[in-house]
C-alpha cells in the first residue's frame, strides 16, 4: 500500500494528502526555478505521488499557480508546462503538476508534514545552475548531474528496493 503523505503550507490555509510509491526525498534540484520558489540551502526536493489521490483542503481559496519562464543558453524563452502550486497567503511551495505526466503530482518535501524515510543516498541534479555560494554536500554514495539524471523517481526507488507497494 502506498504511503499517504500529509502536507500543508506554513500558515495552515492549505492542507493536502496524496499517496506515494516513491516517498524517499533523495533528489536535490539546484535549478533556479526550484531554488528560488521552494529552495532552502540552494535546492528543493520533489517527491512523486499518484495525481488521482491528491485531495486538497483550501477553504480560504489560497492556492496560487506559477508557471516559470525557461530561458535557454541562446536567450530563447518558453513558459514551462509545470504548474507550481503555492499558498498565496504565506508563499509556501506545495506541489508541482505537469500535464505532460498527468498521472503524477510532485509534492515538495518541504511542505510534507508526514515523517519521510531517510534515503540511503541522494541525487544532486541541475548542478549547472547552482549559485557559487552553494556548496553541495555530496556524500560517497551520492550521484551528481549537471542536468537531469537518467533514472526516474520510480526507477531509482525500484532499483534500491524502496518502491512502496
Amino acid at each position: 500500500m502506498p504511503l499517504t503523505l500529509e502536507g500543508s503550507c506554513r500558515c495552515g490555509a492549505v492542507r493536502f494528502t496524496c499517496d506515494s510509491h516513491t516517498p524517499q526525498p533523495y533528489q536535490l534540484c539546484y535549478c533556479s526555478i526550484c531554488r528560488k520558489t521552494a529552495g532552502g540551502g540552494g535546492f528543493a526536493i520533489n517527491l512523486g505521488a499518484d495525481a488521482r489521490t491528491l485531495k486538497v483542503d483550501d477553504p480560504q481559496k489560497a492556492i496560487g499557480v506559477f508557471r516559470a519562464e525557461i530561458r535557454d543558453d541562446d536567450g530563447r524563452c518558453e513558459v514551462s508546462t509545470g504548474e507550481r502550486s503555492f499558498c498565496s497567503r504565506c508563499g509556501a511551495a506545495l506541489w508541482l503538476f505537469s500535464p505532460e505526466w498527468p498521472e503524477l503530482v510532485h509534492p515538495f518535501a518541504s511542505a510534507v508534514d508526514s515523517d519521510l524515510p531517510v534515503p540511503p543516498s541522494r541525487v544532486h541534479l541541475m548542478l549547472k545552475f547552482r549559485p557559487s555560494w552553494v556548496v553541495p554536500d555530496v556524500r560517497p554514495d551520492d550521484a551528481t548531474f549537471d542536468l537531469y539524471p537518467t533514472d526516474s523517481l520510480e526507477d531509482w526507488h525500484k532499483a534500491r528496493g524502496l518502491w512502496v507497494e
